[in-house]
């Protein structure tokens, strides 16, 4: 059995930073709890790395799209002189805009 670690996001592009090889997008997405009794809705805000020809595929999307974003998760560390730092990565690997916020927002 093969162990995979993957995620998948629908929600709203905040950010799109263009790099020379890799494109790095924040995407938020809310989530609706109870507090209280009334529902409040709580945005969290995810970044995702895109490599390749999934920067193709996104390359139309604007700041405000809704998205769907699936792919796989990357740990990693690095040294630092204050010590070792850990990251996780969301590398895409698929990439879709659902609606453009201009169609979506009348």
């Amino acid at each position: 059995m093969q162990n995979i670690a993957e995620f998948r996001i629908i929600g709203r592009v905040g950010k799109i930073n263009r790099y020379d090889k890799v494109t790095k997008i924040s995407v938020a997405a809310n989530y609706n709890h109870q507090e209280n009794g009334e529902w409040v809705t709580d945005t969290h805000w995810n970044e995702v790395t895109l490599f390749g020809k999934m920067i193709e595929r996104a390359a139309k999307a604007q700041v405000g799209d809704l998205v769907h974003i699936g792919g796989v998760m990357k740990d990693s560390s690095y040294d630092t002189p204050e010590g070792t730092r850990y990251t996780t990565e969301r590398r895409v690997t698929g990439f879709a805009v659902l609606a453009k916020a201009s169609e979506d927002r009348d």
